[in-house]
């Protein structure tokens, strides 16, 4: 027997689920010989790559974690004291292991879905909760996507809200973080916002300002008593929003009690890393009457069909889908994942324990101010948290080596430095810096009573900015300190929400893909995960070069001169994209283009982003088949030639269909002066066959956290960074601490310069695991799955749009409009499919009483088969109600979803049994998945919005408050 020694795993085979025999059954339903011959009918022939992707040779897991290690080990993780927004911090084990590390919260999807979401719903329930109590506010979102973004969404709040139409001013504090005030400049130049960079202390307010932004503490770690300034603000009827530090409010009066309309700020150090950027969880906290306009999304109490506790997302969980171009945010996400955490870390901690931690900090950082007193170096601020300043003059240079000889780094400018203690700071490191503060001066220790300072330490913040008020008092927060009991209490949680770990994720547009465990070790390296975003270049060669890998093959995989990583989120990437469009236009000297077609079709974030970026929308049709009307869109192209900026496309379309006339659309766009900006939700239906560039895009966003494999995390993190052509590279974002500035760059649309950095690595372990040869074939298969389910449901469900020969693209959209005439809403499918263990595909869009399905090509056979024989059952009881075998309000559908209380319970009073609601089909019994709370009423809960925890003996329903709503999207 020979015996092969050159074998190495490929991991395009653990990625890809169909094997060879199922490969070949399926073709074989669908009709065609080979997957090539799929593919040929599928995509425009015109479109396709005529040579396979330049991408280094595919890597086994084992080789790409061993070279990643020698990667990372060019990261040089110093002791950071910069501060800026970026902490490093203590993960607590239990929440590490059991939320970060665990797919099963981890590979969760956005909680729409909310009977079969309540645990990460109840995760950010805490969320908010924490944030109004430590804010001293009224109502919280479930998070944003870094301060810096908050503090954007903010003034646009602000903005949109004020009462004096023609102001237009808003005043930011010269304190703010210089990356906040970056991001501020970037959304104020679209709307023609003037800001107002200057001292809060002796700036003038007037009429003309609508709003105000201040740091508490401040930049410099100074703490003000913003109390009259506050109280000037408001006389001027000017709105005051406060980016405050989460950890201070422990100790420090809360905003909300002297005079704050909005506060943001980073929950960064409740136990999240530091991650050379992120991601983390923004907080935005603000007044009830405000609670139609706060951005994102929030959480709100309801009752189920049983007039039991439940939760949902509330009010305008999607605005920007529904109100599109009049949207006052694009926002589509959050930062779920790591808003878990922070909550988590309250739960664990309590109000005792974070106390404890706070003081700690502020301890340390008195006792290595006064020890550097003694020394003869004058400390800047009169009051302060967690950060001192000194102005060093000639000795800033002998300070910074010494730093850097003993892994440190400071915030330095000019010759003054910050120096930001933090929760993983311990007395050795206050010694270790004032023995070189020391040297520097010629001293030693010795002069410094450093036991003396340790055991007199009095807090230097003023009695009247000292917190009096109680926090974190819900029983939430004073229940499970110890481990065992924390533990169980993530794991309550998990039990109630379904994931990946549980079934397919079948969503349209969303591509629920696997999320490789190898892709997901390096993030919790020290080397990746304990990095400060403004360390020096120096120090930070190992994601330097994994940046730098990333672009070279994202562009090569889009076809595109280069890459920006900044954008943190999809939507943020749209907007980037647009924002770069713009500032090309500008340049030219052709700023009145400033009109964007986008299809009829087109994500409802397409046109929100394009009014922040200072766009007017004329939308263009679609055809009877789902495409862009080519007709009508070369008639507004040529109407609008002088002022077209762009056109906004997704390709494949929202329809799920290859539109053949693709070249001559991005044509049409270019000979009419504009651009071509493509949605790239869709992505991995290109990926290695076609690409953006080849159909004639100039700009593309990618959906890290679909195509490439960032999991979303129960509704966060993502990533949506952008590919442009050579003429739009000089215009990428900048960043107003980090020089990555391009030659023209925009100023910053993300806090950190690389966004959300330490998830990029594992967009990087997938396309390096995958080589070219696995990334095209997983564009292939993932067609390939999609037909097949196309193949088993069209006789049962139409589907609604397919591409000239018949075919759909990744995802298709099945026609659920004529169950509404015996009165089955596509709402009640949603439901009834978590009977039978799965989660709903996309509802409702692109097209009202439809679902679309994305099965990915991570699913196998038997699970596509699994997914189709639901929904085959169901079609089943629709046609029992039409029939009138099924009753036609008491149905399993109506009913649906039926959980495990409702089951067992002693009476039973539907005309269906408990085995048809429980277990229509055979294979539940063995994979069952029960909802923990029954169908929520969305209604009740927007009537009587809490948005907070309260306490289940207090949460009680008058038996008149219980109605049955109609139950919407």
């Amino acid at each position: 027997m020979k015996l092969n020694i050159d074998y190495q795993e490929k991991f395009q085979s653990r990625h890809i689920a169909p094997n060879e025999a199922d490969t070949a059954q399926m073709l074989k339903a669908i009709g065609v010989n080979s997957l090539d011959e799929l593919i040929s009918q599928t995509i425009p022939e015109k479109i396709r790559l005529k040579a396979p992707l330049d991408l280094p040779p595919a890597k086994s897991e084992f080789d790409y974690l061993n070279t990643l290690k020698q990667t990372a080990s060019k990261n040089k993780v110093f002791k950071s004291f910069i501060g800026q927004g970026y902490y490093d911090v203590i993960v607590p084990g239990v929440i590490q292991r059991n939320i970060l590390e665990n797919p099963g919260w981890y590979t969760q999807y956005t909680p729409y879905q909310a009977e079969i979401a309540q645990g990460r719903l109840q995760a950010l329930l805490n969320f908010q909760t924490m944030v109004i109590e430590l804010t001293g506010m009224e109502i919280a979102n479930a998070s944003l996507l870094d301060e810096g973004t908050a503090a954007a969404e903010a003034m646009f709040m602000q903005y949109s809200t004020r009462k004096n139409q023609s102001a237009n001013v808003f005043f930011v504090s010269e304190e703010v973080f210089p990356q906040t005030i970056d991001i501020l400049k970037t959304r104020a130049q679209p709307y023609g916002i003037e800001l107002l960079i200057g001292d809060h202390q002796t700036v003038e307010l007037t009429d003309e300002m609508f709003g105000a932004i201040i740091q508490y503490p401040a930049g410099s770690g100074a703490v003000y008593n913003y109390k009259s300034y506050a109280e000037k603000a408001h006389e001027k009827a000017i709105k005051l929003t406060v980016v405050a530090d989460i950890m201070s409010l422990v100790l420090l009066t809360p905003p909300g009690e002297w005079g704050a309309d909005i506060v943001v700020g980073s929950t960064q150090r409740f136990g999240v890393p530091m991650g050379f950027g992120g991601p983390h969880a923004a907080f935005f906290a603000t007044k009830e009457e405000y609670k139609r306009s706060i951005p994102g999304r929030i959480i709100g109490v309801t009752i189920d069909s049983a007039g039991d506790y439940a939760l949902r997302m509330a009010l305008q969980t999607r605005e920007q889908h529904i109100r599109r171009d009049k949207a006052t945010s694009n926002i589509c996400t959050a930062q779920a994942l790591l808003a878990i955490m922070a909550g988590m870390y309250a739960v664990y901690h309590g109000p005792k324990g974070v106390k404890l931690i706070a003081e700690r900090i502020h301890g340390l950082t008195i006792l290595l101010a006064e020890s550097l007193k003694q020394l003869g170096y004058d400390q800047l601020n009169g009051a302060y948290f967690d950060t001192v300043k000194f102005d060093l003059g000639a000795l800033a240079g002998p300070i910074h080596s010494e730093a850097v000889n003993n892994q440190m780094n400071f915030n330095y400018k000019g010759s003054a430095v910050t120096i930001s203690v933090d929760e993983t700071t311990s007395p050795e490191d206050i010694k270790t810096i004032v023995r070189f503060f020391a040297r520097v001066k010629g001293k030693s220790l010795n002069d410094v009573s450093f036991d003396e300072l340790t055991q007199n330490l009095k807090t230097v913040i003023p009695a009247d900015l000292q917190r009096k008020s109680a926090y974190l008092t819900h029983a939430i927060f004073n229940s499970h300190h110890s481990e065992h009991e924390m533990l169980r209490y993530i794991k309550s949680l998990e039990a109630k929400d379904l994931s990946l770990c549980h079934s397919m994720i079948a969503l349209g547009s969303c591509t629920m893909k696997l999320n490789a465990t190898t892709e997901m070790v390096p993030v919790t390296w020290a080397e990746f995960s304990k990095m400060h975003p403004f360390a020096p270049t120096d120090q930070v060669g190992g994601y330097m070069q994994l940046f730098d890998e990333l672009n070279k093959w994202l562009s090569e995989i889009t076809g595109f001169a280069a890459m920006s990583l900044q954008p943190n989120a999809g939507a943020q990437g749209e907007y980037a994209g647009l924002m770069v469009i713009r500032a090309y236009h500008n340049d030219k000297g052709d700023s009145h283009r400033n009109i964007a077609l986008i299809p009829s079709s087109a994500h409802g974030t397409n046109p929100a982003s394009a009014a922040m970026a200072g766009m007017k929308i004329v939308v263009v049709r679609c055809d009877d088949n789902g495409n862009i009307d080519v007709a009508d869109l070369k008639a507004k192209a040529d109407q609008y030639k002088n002022e077209l900026s762009c056109l906004m496309v997704t390709y494949p379309s929202t329809h799920g269909v290859f539109e053949e006339s693709i070249i001559e659309i991005c044509e049409i766009i270019h000979a009419n002066g504009g651009q071509v900006y493509m949605d790239g939700a869709n992505m991995n239906a290109q990926v290695g066959l076609t690409s953006p560039a080849n159909i004639g895009a100039d700009v593309c966003h990618l959906n890290l956290h679909k195509t490439f494999c960032i999991p979303h995390g129960g509704g966060g993190p993502g990533m949506g960074p952008i590919g442009v052509a050579k003429h739009l590279v000089p215009y990428l974002p900048g960043h107003a601490v980090v020089d990555i500035d391009k030659g023209k760059s925009i100023h910053a649309v993300s806090s950190a310069p690389w966004g959300s950095a330490s998830i990029l690595v594992i967009s990087h372990a997938y396309i390096a695991m995958m080589g070219s040869e696995g990334l095209t074939n997983a564009t292939r298969y993932a067609i390939l799955n999609a037909n097949y389910i196309k193949k088993r449901l069209e006789h049962h469900y139409p589907v609604l749009y397919t591409g000239a020969n018949g075919r759909c693209a990744h995802e298709m959209i099945l026609d659920c409009r004529a169950f509404k005439n015996f009165g089955i809403e596509v709402t009640d499918i949603a439901k009834r499919l978590m009977d039978y263990g799965f989660h709903a595909p996309t509802v409702s869009f692109p097209v009202a009483g439809t679902v679309m399905v994305e099965p990915t090509e991570s699913e196998p056979k038997h699970e596509l088969d699994r997914f189709c024989d639901a929904m085959i059952s169901i079609r089943h009881e629709i046609d029992n109600v039409e029939k009138g075998i099924l009753d036609k309000t008491d149905n399993p559908l109506k009913n649906a979803p039926h959980t495990a209380s409702v089951i067992t319970a002693n009476e039973w009073e539907h005309p269906y049994t408990r085995q048809n609601a429980a277990f229509p089909l055979p294979y539940v019994a063995a994979f069952k998945f029960w909802p923990s709370v029954g169908r929520v009423n969305d209604t009740y809960g927007d009537r009587t919005l809490i948005c907070s925890c309260p306490p289940l003996t207090d949460y009680e329903f008058e038996e008149s408050e219980v109605t049955t709503p109609e139950y919407g999207t």
